[in-house]
């Protein structure tokens, strides 16, 4: 912050203290500390401006430039700067900067996209499932059901029709089985009649 800007705030505060507010309560009001208007009022200078001096190992503007022209020349445009460096050392005993500081001009230049032969990684997301009718997409659950002796749970299975919201079925179990699910399937499917093979299925979470 400037000190045009902290002078005002340091204005500000004293106004709002003067006229019956805490101090404490106004600075946390401008979001700042007490101590740190404190140590404004004290002085108003930003002693933080860091070194006034240039790097010794800061890259050059023909340094940078090399830089581009070698990682876009048609010998190492495909490669990345952890080889670059190296190959240029072995092959032409040439060292211009460090693998960090290709990265860093490269990626100030917007040359750091996919850099190889190979197609770049993608990301696609799966198409998600709509349902446009009943009977399509059916979510299902199997769900922990107290008993009346401690320790002792059933198993809900319930299948919902996403579209219609409708529960097509449900059935309680003493034991949880992939087996017991499938034959609820096809029981639902008869009841409904519907193919199986025509359905697609995702998860839901049912409240106990």
């Amino acid at each position: 912050m400037c000190s045009d800007l902290r002078a005002i705030c340091i204005e500000l505060i004293k106004e709002a203290n003067l006229n019956g507010c805490r101090k404490e309560i106004a600075c946390k009001d401008c979001g700042l500390c007490i101590k740190t208007i404190e140590r404004w009022e004290k002085n108003l200078i930003d002693l933080r401006n860091g070194p006034k001096t240039i790097p010794a190992n800061k890259l050059s503007e023909f340094e940078r430039q090399k830089i581009i022209k070698i990682a876009t020349s048609e010998k190492y445009r495909d490669k990345s700067p952890w080889e670059i460096v190296p190959m240029l050392a072995d092959s032409e005993g040439i060292f211009i900067g460090s693998e960090s500081s290709f990265y860093r001009v490269l990626k100030k230049e917007k040359l750091l996209a996919h850099r190889g032969k190979s197609k770049g990684r993608t990301m696609d997301r799966p198409a998600p499932l709509i349902a446009k009718g009943p009977n399509e997409i059916w979510s299902w659950d199997i769900t922990y059901m107290k008993g009346p002796i401690r320790g002792q749970f059933y198993y809900l299975y319930l299948f919902m029709d996403i579209f219609s919201r409708k529960i097509v079925g449900h059935e309680v179990f003493e034991l949880e089985s992939m087996e017991l699910s499938a034959e609820i399937v096809d029981k639902i499917c008869k009841m409904e009649k519907i193919k199986k093979d025509k359905l697609y299925f995702t998860l839901i979470m049912v409240d106990q």
